[in-house]
């Protein structure tokens, strides 16, 4: 089971969820930021981007051994051209990517790796970027304060032997 969080951006709230040790935020709720009545095209434009793709499939290389480069290949040789889009459900799916999930459903949404998401943010607006690493930063302090917190006081009800 994913942890879940929020935090608030500049007035928008943003996920978090942690899976296996790592973070994916939501490029819908950042992309809610610009126009909340049209986030999937919103990321569907910045998808088309051939620097984006070039970033998603750098890092997929590196974090995904399962990833389908010669795919990738195919999807970057297309990208800029004027009939090209592409959707995060065809990115996962051709390429096997592990960066990007697409959830349906009502807590649905697109959700990428924190390192993505970032990139998304920049791509967005660089002061939306500047304060959702802020609040990012912010929220894993609290997590670890919480944390060693809660390890001091077990540490401190535990019986001696």
């Amino acid at each position: 089971m994913a942890k879940k969080n929020k935090i608030d951006v500049k007035g928008t709230a943003v996920t978090i969820f942690t899976s296996k040790d790592n973070d994916y935020i939501s490029l819908t709720d950042i992309a809610r930021f610009r126009d909340a009545e049209r986030s999937d095209y919103i990321l569907q434009n910045w998808m088309r981007n051939r620097s984006t793709i070039e970033f998603m499939g750098l890092w997929e290389l590196f974090n995904n051994p399962d990833f389908n480069s010669i795919e990738f290949d195919g999807i970057k040789n297309m990208a800029g051209s004027n009939s090209f889009s592409l959707t995060p459900k065809r990115w996962i799916e051709t390429t096997r990517a592990i960066g990007i999930v697409a959830r349906t459903g009502r807590y649905g949404g697109t959700f990428a790796h924190k390192d993505i998401a970032f990139e998304f943010a920049s791509w967005l607006s660089a002061e939306f970027k500047f304060y959702l690493i802020k609040e990012y930063q912010r929220l894993k302090a609290d997590e670890s304060d919480r944390l060693r917190s809660e390890e001091h006081t077990s540490e401190l009800q535990s019986p001696n032997t």
